[in-house]
């Protein structure tokens, strides 16, 4: 139900340019016309169910439950920046918690955070309905953020109320993300440069007929017995209450104002369709939320041409070695997720590596993806976007992001396991996740899930458990030389010279009052092979072949639901083992963690492929017999799996962390950076001290991971080390001096990117943080290129950035994401300087680098550097972007709710700490 209430303090971003001339003529209009609002819904109390949390589980997804707006509600944001109802209610509290949890206390916690409880209090009830005049349904929203608590008596009923509640909150970003999944984004939502690199992509990773998206949802139910027959009747049931709700706010007038805007309805007549909702929607939108947080894998063209140039420079023999010391598969100083010393081989070098089909020297080349442009789809920045949106989707650094700090009952106060946890989503208006509570028949639970697939709750908690995710990584794609016959279209497999097949998808848009990219247009075309989708062209020995990738999850997306379903169901997960056999159902690479009041557990899940033995899995193998999966049928892409047992995993040990890091002893994962500094230490140090002192309690643990969330990785572990080698004889040059002082207070003081007071938009120490931000990349450079030489130091750093600050432009949304120091050379900047110290480094660099391991020299280099980087102006470092002036470095840092709707919000303090986030400690079990 549209709803509006005044601005908050929060700083507004401006008036988007593109409706401020539809604002002169329409908003009077509009207003006068009484805001077409829906019928006002009657108050009523919902009870709480089998609660055993004990009011200390709470939760918090900014910035608000509310993600529709009417026109006349996105005409009023932008020329006033009034918010709708529980837009952004949330994003108040979630930023508040940088300033405010250095004096957090218990009683505190939910002035950060959610009343996470089953049910609301009669008090507090906003509003009720009967969503589509059922009887078997009731959909009950809070006063305090909105939150949909959806009660069915049937099980269809319930299932229809989920539907109908995403709808309300979330439809027109489901229209977008189905669209993203098909490829149809820029002919529904505009050619704006960021819609062609999202549809891009995506399409290149899932460039899914209807066929195949209907076969796959074919296939998941019928291998999965009762629970697929459950769970395909659950998505017919929540697409029915979907359906509803698209019909309702049409004919009401209601609907989400994004449809007048992008010219699919019209304002004055009504005239226009909004499309039903169908089953193969639901795949397409998994397919975009599987590929951007669920893949591991990738890059193996990348890895292949860094350890040529490796071999280039240094001899076959000794590039090898080079190369590995900086791949770190198995680095034994990297933080573990599982600490307890458990091996579990998966992704490990082999002895003797077989059928490895590296390229040719300067032979690669990648395949494109757009053909035929016209208009401003063949516009330099067009071209540009496309090659963006091909390096982010063919390099092995995903940004999956998401942490966890889980500790055993034998640590805390209460006796009772306690968890803090969530995923980095990104930061996106509206939110990717929405909050819900469903009640029904088989389900009973709370929490966040993708908008369009909630019939679910993904991350939440239970009756008396909580679970959540992080990404994984571990390597379930693989590249394969396909040799090439007859043509470039033709390939070899088993022999028999076969045809690829062609898929296309053909995308036009004119400009909109929403979009006002001129008209463009342009083709998508990808080649699929038996062996995946073509990816890159190049010669091997002198055969020509094409590089494919193929991902144990591709024509599977849809199989993770029952995993889901048995989350949900209360009669399924009743402690840790059951929960790990959910986890078990679900496809993609997460790590999931687990909390009751007794237990906590550990799995890692994904359908990790059995290799060929022999085969390296790091670098591209030929398309042959002998290197594919064991027992892979190419007609359905299965194949022999790992079993469970393999997969990381672990009951009540004694704390668990997890920030994307290496999971266990002996398993690799598919980026780079699992080595002696990454974030995950950030944790690991912190929790292990709580563990350590013992008497945890909820406090002390959302403490540790926000005072995480505001340290600079770099000055927290590796800035020490450099300056002790620029201590190493006393510092004569004046502005070294004085850059070093700074940065030695910053470093006493903390190492954090904090402000000088909440809401001062100034950091504390922002000399020494701008000094930081200015040498990282310069020291790294004057450290490693001259020993690595230019060709290769440019291949490591396409495999793994320098840096990622906060002020860089990475992750899903680009800058302004908040998720930081996810990849970069901080590991082989520790090793190195320690190394050229004198001091131990175990899995250390094949050789010193920083000043060739002369410690003088190396000093030289680091003092040179900082000289440089001291004198670079607020401006240079920063230098201003489509959000801030160039110079303003709280504002270069700052979060920003990326647009995909008409509402707009401000920015907020950087933070790097989950989008959605839980704090639970259960008091008793069923």
């Amino acid at each position: 139900m549209p709803r509006r209430t005044p601005r908050t303090t929060l700083d507004r971003l401006r008036t988007s340019r593109r409706f401020a001339g539809f604002l002169k003529t329409a908003s009077i209009c509009v207003l006068v016309a009484g805001l077409l609002s829906p019928l006002t819904q009657t108050a009523a109390a919902a009870t709480a169910s089998n609660d055993y949390c004990g009011g200390q589980c709470s939760d918090i997804l900014p910035p608000g439950e509310n993600g529709n707006a009417t026109l006349a509600q996105i005409l009023l944001n932008q020329a006033f920046g009034t918010q709708p109802s529980h837009a952004e209610d949330q994003l108040g509290p979630y930023a508040g918690l940088a300033s405010g949890y250095s004096g957090l206390t218990d009683s505190t916690i939910d002035d950060f955070f959610n009343d996470a409880s089953f049910g609301v209090p009669s008090d507090q009830v906003a509003s009720t309905e009967k969503p589509g005049g059922r009887g078997d349904v009731t959909i009950v929203r809070d006063k305090k953020t909105g939150v949909p608590h959806i009660t069915g008596s049937t099980r269809y009923g319930t299932e229809y109320g989920a539907g109908y509640a995403a709808a309300e909150d979330r439809l027109w970003l489901m229209d977008v993300f189905r669209h993203v999944g098909r490829g149809q984004l820029t002919s529904f939502a505009g050619g704006a440069a960021a819609n062609q690199g999202l549809e891009q992509e995506f399409y290149r990773n899932a460039p899914y007929t209807e066929a195949d998206l209907q076969a796959q949802i074919d296939d998941a139910v019928a291998k999965s017995g009762a629970r697929g027959q459950q769970a395909l009747a659950d998505v017919k049931a929540y697409l029915d209450g979907v359906n509803a709700y698209i019909d309702a706010s049409d004919s009401g007038r209601y609907f989400p104002g994004e449809y007048d805007l992008t010219g699919h309805k019209d304002p004055i007549t009504n005239a226009g369709t909004i499309e039903h909702f169908k089953v193969t929607d639901l795949v397409a939108l998994a397919s975009v939320i599987g590929s951007l947080f669920g893949s591991g894998g990738g890059g193996e063209v990348d890895n292949a041409l860094s350890l040529l140039a490796a071999q280039q420079k240094y001899g076959v023999e000794e590039g090898t070695r080079v190369w590995e010391s900086f791949r770190e598969r198995n680095d034994p100083e990297a933080v573990l997720t599982v600490h307890d010393g458990t091996s579990f081989p998966y992704g490990t070098k082999p002895a003797d590596a077989q059928g490895e089909a590296l390229p040719d020297a300067g032979s690669v080349t990648q395949e494109p993806l757009v053909y035929d442009r016209t208009g401003s789809a063949a516009t330099a920045a067009a071209r540009s976007t496309s090659a963006g949106a091909a390096k982010t989707t063919l390099g092995s650094a995903r940004r999956g992001m998401s942490n966890a700090l889980v500790v055993s009952g034998k640590y805390t106060a209460s006796g009772h396991p306690i968890a803090v946890f969530g995923p980095q989503t990104g930061y996106f208006a509206p939110q990717l996740l929405m909050l819900q509570e469903i009640q029904g028949p088989g389900i009973s639970a709370r929490g966040a899930s993708f908008a369009g697939l909630s019939m679910y709750v993904e991350l939440g908690r239970g009756q008396d458990y909580s679970w959540s995710a992080t990404t994984s990584g571990q390597d379930i794609i693989d590249t394969y030389a396909v040799e090439l016959c007859q043509d470039d279209y033709h390939y070899l497999y088993h022999g028999t010279c076969t045809a690829m097949d062609k898929v296309e998808q053909k995308n036009s848009w004119s400009p909109t009052t929403a979009d006002g990219t001129p008209a463009g247009s342009y083709t998508m075309r990808v080649w699929r092979t038996k062996y995946g989708p073509v990816e890159y062209r190049a010669t091997v020995g002198g055969k020509k072949v094409a590089y494919t990738t193929l991902r144990s999850s591709y024509l599977h997306e849809a199989d993770s639901i029952i995993g889901f379903q048995m989350l949900n169901d209360p009669g399924y997960v009743k402690g840790p083992k059951d929960f790990q056999s959910a986890a078990q159902h679900i496809n993609y690479t997460f790590n999931w963690f687990y909390a009751d009041s007794q237990h906590t557990a550990y799995y890692n899940s994904g359908d990790n492929p059995v290799r060929a033995s022999g085969v390296d899995a790091e670098f591209p193998v030929w398309a042959q017999p002998a290197y594919e999966w064991r027992n892979w049928d190419p007609a359905t892409n299965t194949a022999d799996y790992t079993p469970a047992s393999a997969h990381p995993n672990s009951v009540d040990q004694d704390y668990y962390i997890s920030w994307n890091n290496k999971q266990a002893k002996d398993y690799t994962t598919s980026s780079w950076g699992d080595g002696s500094v990454h974030r995950g230490n950030l944790l690991q140090d912190r929790v292990k001290k709580l563990v350590a002192a013992g008497g945890v309690t909820r406090t002390k643990l959302v403490q540790a991971m926000a005072d995480a969330a505001l340290a600079d990785l770099r000055a927290e572990d590796v800035l020490p080390k450099l300056l002790k080698v620029i201590n190493s004889s006393p510092v004569t040059d004046p502005t070294a001096a004085a850059a070093v002082s700074r940065l030695q207070a910053w470093v006493s003081a903390g190492a954090r990117r904090t402000e000088t007071s909440a809401g001062s938009k100034t950091y504390a120490d922002a000399d020494a943080i701008r000094i930081l931000d200015a040498w990282w990349p310069l020291l790294v450079k004057a450290e490693f290129e001259p020993g690595l030489g230019s060709d290769l130091y440019g291949a490591i750093t396409n495999a793994i950035p320098v840096d990622e600050a906060p002020s860089a432009g990475h992750g899903p949304t680009g800058s302004h994401a908040g998720s930081s120091f996810q990849y970069g050379w901080w590991s082989y900047v520790d090793k190195d300087i320690r190394a050229v110290l004198g001091e131990n480094v175990q899995g250390g660099l094949a050789e010193k680098y920083c000043g060739g391991g002369s410690l003088g020299a190396c000093r030289n280099a680091l003092i040179g550097t900082l000289d440089q980087a001291a004198g670079m102006t607020a401006a240079q470092v920063y230098p201003g972007d489509d959000q801030c002036s160039a110079g303003d470095q709280w504002c270069a840092d700052s979060i920003v709710q990326r647009t995909l709707g008409g509402i707009k919000h401000g920015k907020i303090s950087w933070q790097n700490r989950p989008t959605f986030q839980q704090v639970v400690e259960y008091t008793s079990h069923r």
